[in-house]
C-alpha cells in the first residue's frame, strides 16, 4: 500500500514557520540529500496555507513530475497551475489516491493538515529534519486535537550545521487513546 508520509522541516520547538508564516529558519546542509526521498514518491499533498506561501516564495508545489494536490475549503476544486485542488476529506482523497497504482505520498503540511491526517489516523511515517533553533513561538506542526498516535524511530542521521534527521514509521494499537 502506498504509505502517506508527512515530511518537513522544523525547529528545536516543533515549529513548522514563524506566526507570519515565513520559515527562514529552515535550512538544508550540503551534505543533506532529499533525492532518495523523491525517488520514493509520486504524490503530494498540501494545504491552502502552505500553497500559499509556497506561491507567495516562488515554489509553487513540489516540482512537474510530482501529481500534487491542494485541500481546500475556501479554494475552487478543480485542475490548474499544474495542481489538482479539492475540497474533501483527508479519507476521500487518500482512498481515490491509494486505489491509483504509484510511489508514496507526501504530505508537506502544514500544522492544521497534519493534524486531520493524524486524527484520521493516515500518516505512516514522519520524516523530520530537525534545524538547531528554538523560535520560541510559531506555527507548530503538530497543534492540538488530534488522539494519540505511536510512531517507532526507524533511522536517525546527523547532518553539518547541526541538522538531524528523524524517520519514525507508524504503530498502531500499543495503547493508545482515541
Amino acid at each position: 500500500m502506498r504509505k502517506i508520509i508527512l515530511g518537513l522541516g522544523i525547529s528545536i520547538d516543533g515549529y513548522i514557520a514563524r506566526l507570519d508564516g515565513t520559515f527562514d529558519f529552515l535550512f538544508m546542509p550540503q551534505d543533506f540529500s532529499m533525492a532518495e526521498f523523491f525517488a520514493s514518491i509520486d504524490t503530494g499533498i498540501m494545504g491552502r496555507k502552505t500553497y500559499d506561501v509556497s506561491q507567495a516564495v516562488g515554489e509553487g508545489g513540489f516540482g512537474s513530475k510530482i501529481k500534487t494536490y491542494v485541500l481546500s475549503r475556501t479554494l475552487t476544486p478543480g485542475e490548474r497551475e499544474g495542481k489538482t485542488f479539492v475540497n474533501v476529506s483527508p479519507q476521500v482523497l487518500v482512498e481515490e489516491i491509494r486505489q491509483r497504482k504509484g510511489k508514496d505520498i507526501w504530505l508537506m503540511g502544514g500544522g492544521e493538515i497534519a493534524r486531520d491526517f493524524l486524527k484520521a489516523d493516515l500518516v505512516d511515517e514522519l520524516h523530520l529534519g530537525v534545524v538547531p533553533v528554538l523560535l520560541g513561538e510559531g506555527l507548530p506542526l503538530f497543534p492540538s486535537g488530534f488522539p494519540q498516535r505511536n510512531f517507532e524511530l526507524i533511522e536517525n542521521k546527523t547532518f553539518s550545521r547541526g541538522l538531524i534527521s528523524l524517520k519514525y514509521k507508524r504503530v498502531r494499537g500499543k495503547g493508545e487513546k482515541n
